[in-house]
């Protein structure tokens, strides 16, 4: 049985209201969806702007309820999770966001922040907090030289470091990755999809991981899912979407990936 098993999921927003407050319009973000995750396994979600994978990562964790189809975790049916039972279920499903200066609170140091997790989920005294934060602080390469900082006070880099430490606290079976690299610079990128990587390989972590530049998932995904206008078009292994694409769309993806110029031939 896959960890994560997503059927048929849908979800329109509306574009507008007439003068009676009457919706005038939709669009349809998702359409008929489906995929499955295992345990220990990455799958790349691709497509470019407005393709609605990050609407996709959502609607896993139920952040955006779906307007139809199923989401399974772990055998348990997501979508008639009661409060109680979906807060159970968050402990085991966790998510990176694409900015770690929106998705970290500046007045929080970062002690307080990675904690922050085990303070709603578990009664954990302070003491036991701070030594979990300290081991997973050291885990993704920061230490606890910046417990007492706040976010102002680090890269983009170190933040989305303490974001990953921060989603690791309940010790998740999965992770919503949505654009995890996407806000850094060109020269931190390849640091954090290796510490993401190690992780996985470390933890059993499986990796929901939305992204739009497939020069990326080379190095991280198992199976990848290409996505154009709300609906999938193409899955495959990497091998295959890398080397075999079948549909249009998925060629003009990887023709757009800009390909290194030896520094002897650009002169």
């Amino acid at each position: 049985m896959s960890l994560l098993e997503v059927s048929d999921i849908s979800k329109s927003f509306s574009t507008g209201r007439d003068f009676l407050g009457r919706r005038t319009g939709w669009t349809h973000a998702v359409q008929n969806v489906s995929f499955h995750l295992g345990t220990g396994e990455c799958l790349a979600v691709v497509g470019e702007s407005g393709a609605g994978k990050s609407t996709v990562g959502r609607i896993v964790l139920r952040l955006i309820e779906p307007d139809t189809g199923s989401i399974a975790f772990d055998g348990q049916d997501v979508r008639a999770a009661t409060p109680t039972q979906l807060r159970a279920l968050r402990r085991g499903m966790q998510m990176i966001f694409q900015d770690p200066h929106s998705s970290l609170d500046p007045r929080m140091s970062i002690l307080d922040a990675v904690a922050e997790p085990l303070v709603v989920h578990t009664g954990l005294d302070r003491k036991t907090r701070t030594a979990t934060v300290r081991t997973l602080l050291d885990k993704v390469g920061i230490g606890d030289r910046y417990l007492a900082r706040y976010p102002a006070e680090l890269s983009g880099g170190q933040l989305q470091r303490v974001a990953i430490a921060r989603a690791l606290t309940l010790k998740p079976k999965m992770i919503v990755c949505d654009e995890p690299v996407a806000a850094l610079d060109v020269s931190v990128r390849s640091q954090v999809l290796n510490l993401l990587r190690d992780l996985q390989e470390e933890l059993g972590l499986a990796y929901l991981f939305v992204c739009h530049d497939l020069a990326l998932i080379e190095v991280i995904a198992d199976r990848v899912l290409v996505m154009a206008g709300g609906r999938v078009v193409e899955s495959g292994t990497v091998e295959d979407i890398y080397h075999n694409p079948q549909q249009e769309y998925t060629q003009k993806l990887l023709a757009a990936i800009p390909v290194p110029v030896p520094r002897s031939a650009r002169h």
